[in-house]
C-alpha cells in the first residue's frame, strides 16, 4: 500500500509556481557558474618612455694636448751683501713689489768713505808727481840740445815720469774701488718683481763679495710668467710627424698658443705662447722638458704653483660632437643610444675624441643625421620603442 502510495506522488506533475520565487537566484547562481571557466582580460600595453633626442653637432675643431705644469719666474734674483759691516736700516716691507733701483738695504759706509778720502788724497799726491816728472823731463829735452845735460840724464826723467804715472793710475784705482764699495752699502733692487722677507735685521753684521756673502733676500718677476711642462716621447713624435706634413707649426720656431688652467678651475682662463723646448728627453722619465710663457698682468700667479697647460695637438679638422652625458660604458667600450626611423633603440659602438666645453668628440660611429638619446637614457632599452622628442636647443659649445 505504501509503495503504490510513493508512485503516485512521483507520478504527479511538478507545480512550475512553486519555484517562481527561486527565478533570480537560479539566474544569479548561472551567471557566476557560467563566470568560472573564463579567462581575466589582457592589460593595457605600457606607453614608450619619453626620451630626448638630439643630431649631432657637426663643426671644425683643433685638439689640443693636456700636460701638468709648474709655473717659475723669468727672472729670479738673490740679494746678497756686496760689502760688509753692520746693517743700519732695512728699507722695504716685507713681500712687497719693487722696482730696479729701489733702495732694499744700508750697511754701515764710513769705513769705507775713510778709506776713499785716503784714496783721494794718494791720487792728488801721484798727480803732483807726475807733473813735475813732466816739467824736469821737459827741462831736459831742452839742455840735451846744448848738451848741458847727458842722454842719460834724459833717460832718467823719462822713466821717473812714467813711473810717476803709474802710481796716478794706481791710485785713481784704489779711490774708484772705496767709491764703489760707498756705493755697494746702499743695496737697492736689481729687478722689478716681489720681494721675499728680510732676512738679516737692523745691526747685524754681514760679509762681503771678498768672503761667504750674506743672503739679504730674493727677488723674482711675475709678469710674464714662465710654465714648464713636460711632454711624453709618445706626443713629442705626434707632433713631429704634424710637422713634417706641414699640418702643425713647430714650437721650436713658431710661438704656438697655449692654454692655462688653474688649480680649482674647470676651464681654461689664461693664453699664453710656447718659447721654449729643450734639446734632449730626460732619459729616467722618458719625457722632454718644454716652456710657455703667459702674461700676468695682475700678479695673481706665483712661481711654485701648479697648472694644467694645452698645447695644440693637430690640425683643424671637421668633426661630429654630442653631450658628453649621451655617452655611456658597456664593459670596455663606449657606446650611445640611437633612435632609429621605427622609434626602437640600437647602441652604436663609438670611437671618442677630446671633451670640447661640455660636447664630446666621435671620431667613429656616428652619422650627421642619427638621432642620439642625450636625455633619458636609464628608461632605453636596446631594441624596445620610445617616444622621442627634439632637444629644445643645439647644445652649446665653443670652437677650438
Amino acid at each position: 500500500m505504501r509503495v503504490t502510495e510513493k508512485s503516485e506522488r512521483l507520478a504527479r506533475p511538478v507545480n512550475v509556481r512553486s519555484f517562481c520565487h527561486l527565478g533570480p537566484l537560479v539566474v544569479l547562481i548561472a551567471v557566476t557558474l557560467s563566470g568560472c571557466g573564463d579567462k581575466p582580460p589582457a592589460p593595457a600595453a605600457a606607453a614608450a618612455p619619453p626620451v630626448t633626442i638630439a643630431q649631432p653637432t657637426k663643426r671644425t675643431v683643433t685638439d689640443w694636448d693636456e700636460f701638468t705644469g709648474r709655473f717659475e719666474a723669468v727672472e729670479e734674483v738673490q740679494v746678497r751683501a756686496r760689502v760688509g759691516g753692520f746693517v743700519n736700516s732695512v728699507e722695504f716691507r716685507d713681500g712687497a713689489f719693487v722696482k730696479t733701483g729701489d733702495l732694499l738695504y744700508v750697511i754701515d759706509s764710513r769705513p769705507f768713505e775713510a778709506v776713499a778720502q785716503q784714496a783721494d788724497g794718494q791720487l792728488a799726491d801721484a798727480r803732483a808727481k807726475a807733473e813735475l816728472a813732466k816739467r824736469e823731463l821737459d827741462r831736459g829735452l831742452n839742455l840735451v840740445q846744448t848738451s848741458a845735460v847727458s842722454e842719460q840724464v834724459v833717460d832718467q826723467r823719462r822713466q821717473a815720469l812714467q813711473a810717476a804715472k803709474a802710481a796716478e793710475t794706481q791710485a785713481e784705482g784704489l779711490l774708484k774701488a772705496a767709491q764703489l764699495n760707498i756705493e755697494f752699502s746702499h743695496v737697492v733692487a736689481p729687478i722689478d718683481g716681489r720681494v721675499s722677507r728680510h732676512l738679516v735685521s737692523v745691526g747685524n753684521l754681514v760679509q762681503g763679495s771678498d768672503g761667504a756673502s750674506t743672503l739679504l733676500t730674493s727677488i723674482v718677476s711675475l709678469d710674464p710668467i714662465y710654465i714648464y711642462f713636460d711632454v711624453d716621447e709618445a706626443t713629442y713624435l705626434k707632433d713631429n710627424r704634424l710637422y713634417f706634413e706641414g699640418k702643425r707649426p713647430s714650437s721650436r720656431d713658431t710661438p704656438n698658443p697655449v692654454q692655462v688652467t688653474l688649480t680649482g678651475e674647470t676651464k681654461p682662463s689664461r693664453e699664453g705662447k710656447m718659447d721654449f723646448i729643450d734639446n734632449r728627453l730626460d732619459v729616467s722619465t722618458g719625457t722632454l722638458r718644454q716652456r710657455a710663457v703667459v702674461p700676468n698682468k695682475d700678479y695673481s700667479i706665483l712661481p711654485g704653483q701648479f697648472g694644467r697647460v694645452r698645447l695644440i695637438g693637430s690640425a683643424p679638422y671637421e668633426a661630429l660632437l654630442i653631450p658628453d652625458v649621451a655617452v655611456a660604458t658597456d664593459q670596455t667600450r663606449k657606446i650611445v643610444f640611437v633612435v632609429k626611423d621605427d622609434d626602437t633603440v640600437e647602441a652604436r659602438a663609438v670611437t671618442l675624441g677630446p671633451l670640447d666645453d661640455g660636447l664630446r668628440v666621435i671620431r667613429e660611429g656616428l652619422k650627421p643625421e642619427d638621432r642620439v638619446i642625450v636625455e633619458g637614457l636609464q628608461r632605453a632599452r636596446v631594441g624596445a620603442k620610445v617616444s622621442p622628442h627634439a632637444a629644445k636647443a643645439a647644445p652649446a659649445g665653443n670652437k677650438t
